[in-house]
């Protein structure tokens, strides 16, 4: 592993590594049977797509061709485009699935590429990725998950080109899949500082860094302006997020019981009017509710249909259908995040006890949440999903709606392992003054991954909610640079070793490169 960089001319290209390598052939080979193998034997236990309430929001924005959403919206115009293909639900879910293998296998052979891990660390990952169930069951969602995770895989991959082997022409590509990041899932949020970041530690020119910084950012500004415009037009409110003050507002409430009246001053009477109905709901529920917390990944105020978020809402608005619904979403929003953000900031030390602790422990070990069972465990769906998939009926069925949580109940504590994985082997190598990288881009590789890993850990415990697909991408990025970097580690121990030790110990070294 991170080995010097040779020159263009002795180092094979990127596909002839690829092709012409003859283990990377065997790979190529095993995951292309494995995985056509898998996904069938999979479409004939699972025959239709799985289904839950965001579902059906992503389908009613493709279907009424809308440019807001409460959601991002790039999945809903996904889905609308992959219609004018087909409206076959399996072929929906083979691309979702085929996509994310290809983009983890992409992302793997990069690994190879410029790191050169010993043969036990690329089986290691190879089989993480080509015979994971999670792969499966997430792409067999409809929901922006998997698209999500397989753009983000080679958003990060094309960071590690930029660093290793900048060419100009990564400014446009990377442009481009952050940006569709950016319109799929909220949490790319902070993909352009880690971006940037790649540009400032590549060895680039200062204005092919500026460029790869400010091109990214200026056309997602432009889109933010786009949305906000959009926005407007439905809900009266110039806004980014739909959803931004429902988390805001369901956040602070998780610790507005514990704070006194005189602590937190609202400047709006629809806000007081809101604060009055918090405060009547904690009195008739009492300090038993916190017991019921437990089981919800964060969102209990946003869920819970007896909730001061949800009552307001039933107050103030009709809502009727699927259009109605997404304007109460949105012209409530505003209020919400005032109503959020003046608690929380008047109180900090509350929050950090009263939901980033808790959310802590959800990012730790993220619950299986949706991933527990198939379809929420029902055995229909709504008419807006039969009509897009041209089903037959409302009925769907499976193997068992409960065999993926069998399957995936050792995920979470996986995740939890990787986490500590990752920060000793950090730790280790940071603390081991002797390390030195025969790379010395693989340093810069390192700063990148520590800040991602910071920054989604962040992200994840103070603003949103935690549940275990969520973590998918960042679970496989932390994984396989946590053996990395423990190679390194050993690898410098095994020198050092060898440097005490005279030349007797020069077996030792090659047996631990045969492997």
């Amino acid at each position: 592993m991170a080995q010097e960089t040779v020159a263009k001319s002795v180092h094979p290209s990127f596909l002839q590594f690829i092709f012409k390598d003859r283990r990377n052939r065997w790979f190529l080979r095993i995951a292309g049977i494995v995985i056509i193998v898998q996904f069938i034997i999979f479409k004939l236990l699972y025959p239709f797509a799985d289904f839950f309430s965001d579902s059906y929001s992503y389908i009613y924005a493709a279907q009424e061709n809308l440019n807001i959403n409460i959601w991002p919206i790039g999945y809903s115009k996904f889905l609308r485009l992959f219609h004018f293909i087909t409206d076959s639900d399996t072929a929906l879910v083979g691309f979702q699935y085929f996509f994310l293998e290809l983009s983890a296998l992409y992302f793997l052979f990069t690994i190879q590429y410029f790191y050169s891990p010993i043969n036990k660390i690329n089986l290691i990952v190879f089989i993480f990725i080509i015979f994971n169930p999670l792969f499966l069951y997430l792409s067999n969602y409809i929901n922006s998950d998997s698209l999500f995770a397989s753009l983000s895989l080679i958003w990060f991959t094309q960071l590690i080109w930029i660093i290793q082997a900048p060419r100009f022409r990564y400014i446009f590509s990377q442009t481009l899949i952050l940006f569709l990041c950016f319109t799929i899932r909220n949490n790319a949020y902070y993909y352009p500082f880690v971006s940037s970041l790649a540009f400032v530690l590549s060895t680039q020119g200062v204005w092919t860094k500026l460029a790869g910084i400010i091109l990214p950012g200026a056309l997602l500004v432009c889109f933010i302006i786009y949305t906000r415009n959009e926005a407007y037009k439905v809900t009266g409110t110039r806004q980014f997020s739909l959803f931004t003050g429902w988390i805001l507002a369901n956040n602070a409430l998780y610790i507005r019981d514990q704070i006194k009246d005189d602590r937190v001053q609202f400047s709006s009477e629809k806000a007081k009017e809101l604060d009055s109905l918090s405060k009547s709901f904690f009195a008739k529920v009492g300090p038993d509710y916190r017991y019921f917390l437990s089981s919800y990944v964060g969102n209990y105020f946003i869920r819970e249909r007896k909730s001061p978020l949800k009552q307001y809402a039933y107050l103030h608005y009709k809502i009727t259908d699927k259009n109605s619904a997404l304007k109460t979403w949105g012209k409530i929003s505003p209020l919400y995040a005032e109503y959020g953000s003046t608690i929380v900031k008047n109180n900090l030390f509350e929050y950090f006890r009263y939901f980033i602790l808790p959310n802590s422990k959800n990012y730790i070990l993220p619950p299986l949440e949706k991933l527990e069972q198939y379809n929420q465990g029902g055995s229909y769906v709504e008419q807006i999903a039969v009509d897009w998939f041209n089903y037959r009926s409302v009925n769907v069925n499976c193997v068992s709606n409960t065999l993926q949580y069998l399957l995936l109940l050792l995920f979470p504590p996986l995740f939890l392992l990787i986490n500590i994985y990752f920060i000793t082997a950090t730790c280790y190598s940071l603390l081991l003054r002797k390390l030195h990288f025969k790379n010395a881009l693989f340093k810069n590789i390192q700063i990148l991954i520590f800040v991602f890993f910071i920054l989604n850990a962040s992200f994840s415990i103070l603003v949103t909610i935690n549940v275990l697909r969520y973590q998918f991408f960042p679970m496989i990025i932390i994984f396989t640079f946590s053996l990395l970097l423990m190679e390194s580690v050993l690898k410098n121990k095994i020198n050092t070793g060898l440097k005490a030790n005279g030349i007797g110990s020069i077996s030792l070294i090659k047996k631990y490169y045969k492997s």
